[in-house]
């Protein structure tokens, strides 16, 4: 009995270049999708903190008590229109500080509700980046924004 020894065994060139072609085009796609998935990934962790930081001044303006007009943490006066600007830790900061580095602007306003009324106190809230562009002008900023009522009667 004799062994025959079969010279075609492995893959022929055709096959490897095949092969490694399909391999680079799916290396080079999913080298492509990295800085979409990383900038998705900084926009989802911006919204939020956004969305924190109007958690937090909702629950400071529902803390305020009825005797009361100005809330006590970030000092907003019931009825009066804010601008606020908070640092990427969420701590209320200064724009005009030149060691400040805000990263959030957040405008608080009062719809108007009938005077003399037992109607729930309006506040609309806007978190925006980057903090520096007004979105009341420009559209071209991120923002979260909430509604919310007080029952301040």
């Amino acid at each position: 009995m004799s062994l025959r020894r079969d010279d075609s065994l492995g893959f022929s060139l055709i096959e490897v270049t095949l092969a490694l072609g399909v391999a680079a085009f799916c290396l080079i796609a999913l080298f492509g999708l990295l800085p979409l998935g990383v900038r998705t990934n900084q926009n989802s962790t911006s919204q939020t903190a956004a969305a924190a930081l109007l958690s937090s001044v909702v629950a400071d303006l529902s803390a305020t008590p009825r005797s009361s007009q100005t809330s006590r943490q970030y000092e907003i006066t019931i009825g009066t229109a804010k601008v606020l600007y908070f640092d990427g830790e969420g701590r209320v900061i200064s724009p005009t500080d030149p060691n400040a580095n805000p990263r959030y602007r957040l405008t608080v306003g009062f719809p108007s509700s009938p005077a003399g009324t037992l109607a729930p106190t309006f506040v609309s809230l806007k978190a925006s980046w980057p903090p520096l562009v007004d979105p009341a002008t420009t559209t071209a900023v991120d923002f979260v924004e909430t509604f919310a009522a007080f029952d301040r009667n």
